[in-house]
């Protein structure tokens, strides 16, 4: 069975400068770094194994002294910059380069730190280290047994973390989408939860950020970077509100106690960064406490960890 700060770190799960520098160093200084036009600013961080099998075109400066990778557009225009990381990206897809791109989506994922919006394609993104954004709702009822949570239970077919455990609502933020909007979305696709209702009774709770290195679960290649943001809702319902699958990508929910997510958190049954969320909850609901977690402090910090990238 696993502790808390276990979960937490399984998540978070790349390395910090302050426990081991030597490491770290030798790690990030590994890596290429992805930039944009016009910043300075480091937007990602690309594996060299990735940097070698990508069919980089002349549309990109590459420095390979300074592990520095840049679009550079045929035309002085910024937006060009999205065609240059489509092309390679599609061209990267036709061929079968990349496992990860199997999964495409024809989604598109918002890159920050330059004045113009530039995007990469949802399955991508990985690839490119990029901070990605999402949202995620624990849905709860407050019964004369206590408090039940909703855990939805994962299509065995999906191509990432099939058959764990999830959150009640959750979902990526594509581009131009608020976040707000994107959980009203997700709720009605995943959870057939009426628009009016999510709308009056979603309460926005903060954020999680983590820094994640993808393993076999999440498929396609392993080792990929994935810092993420996620924007984290509570919503208490009624006992008659039920949850239902609405689309292909979850098999059914359960109503457990805090007790049973407790357990399934411990024996690693549900998806990583939504046993993270979980814990998130249980501290703002005072279930995890300085009092009963010996880790409060550390599992906390890293609940909200600052991400080397320019955010949104």
């Amino acid at each position: 069975m696993r502790s808390n700060l276990d979960i937490m770190k399984e998540v978070d799960n790349f390395p910090y400068l302050e426990d081991d520098p030597e490491h770290y160093t030798r790690l990030v200084t590994s890596y290429y770094t992805f930039h944009l036009q016009e910043s300075n600013a480091t937007v990602g961080y690309i594996l060299p194994w990735v940097v070698e099998k990508m069919p980089w075109s002349s549309a990109w400066t590459i420095d390979h002294r300074q592990k520095r990778i840049t679009p550079r557009p045929r035309y002085y225009s910024l937006d060009e910059q999205n065609t240059v990381i489509a092309q390679t990206l599609e061209e990267a897809r036709a061929r079968g380069i990349f496992e990860v791109l199997k999964g495409w989506r024809n989604e598109l994922y918002p890159i920050y730190g330059t004045p113009a919006q530039i995007n990469v394609e949802r399955a991508g993104a990985a690839l490119f280290g990029i901070v990605s954004y999402g949202v995620h709702m624990t849905v709860y009822v407050q019964t004369t047994e206590g408090m039940k949570i909703w855990v939805p239970r994962r299509a065995k077919n999906k191509q990432t973390y099939g058959s764990m455990l999830d959150n009640s609502v959750a979902g990526g933020t594509s581009t131009g989408e608020k976040p707000f909007e994107s959980l009203v979305r997700e709720a009605a696709e995943e959870a057939s939860l009426p628009e009016a209702l999510v709308r009056k009774r979603a309460k926005a709770c903060g954020l999680v950020t983590y820094f994640h290195i993808r393993d076999e679960r999440a498929g396609g290649e392993t080792d990929l970077l994935q810092p993420e943001c996620q924007y984290v809702y509570d919503m208490e319902v009624d006992e008659g509100v039920v949850p239902r699958p609405g689309d292909h990508e979850v098999e059914d929910f359960y109503l457990w106690s805090v007790e049973e997510v407790q357990k399934a958190l411990a024996e690693g049954q549900f998806k990583p960064n939504c046993a993270l969320v979980l814990l998130d909850f249980f501290v703002r609901h005072g279930i995890l406490t300085a009092e009963n977690e010996k880790d409060y402090i550390e599992i906390i910090a890293r609940l909200h960890r600052k991400l080397p990238f320019p955010m949104a």
